[in-house]
């Protein structure tokens, strides 16, 4: 079955980088919409950036578009968020999450997956 385990949270100071890692099993990585999701506490879960399946195109939050980037090991089966010069308000659980088939920019939005894992811890520091 499909399964995604996230990895690589922790503890940053502001201005700092970290990577966050996703594990995926279940499914052939090259085919999902991908996306990368992160929940701050008392705010609704958002999408961070995505990779629409109907076309390999990324998709990002604007605001954060300088900052993160997804990348892709097939081979491993592993998908990567790398996020640079962090900031405070970046504090959240980050999510990864799947699905086969979503269109576009709606890989943004967290209603069209069907498949997620467990979240990791990001805090950043001021």
């Amino acid at each position: 079955q499909v399964q995604l385990v996230e990895s690589g949270g922790g503890l940053v100071q502001s201005g700092g980088s970290l990577r966050l890692s996703c594990a995926a099993s279940g499914f052939n990585l090259d085919t999902y919409a991908i996306g990368w999701f992160r929940q701050a506490p008392g705010k609704e879960r958002e999408g961070v950036i995505c990779r629409s399946s109907s076309d390999g195109n990324i998709f990002y939050d604007w605001s954060d578009r300088d900052r993160f980037i997804i990348s892709f090991d097939s081979r491993k089966s592993m998908v990567y968020l790398q996020m640079n010069d962090l900031k405070p308000e970046d504090t959240a659980v980050y999510y990864c999450a799947a699905d086969a088939s979503i269109a576009g920019s709606s890989c943004l939005q967290e209603g069209w997956y069907d498949y997620w894992g467990q979240g990791t811890q990001v805090t950043v520091s001021s």
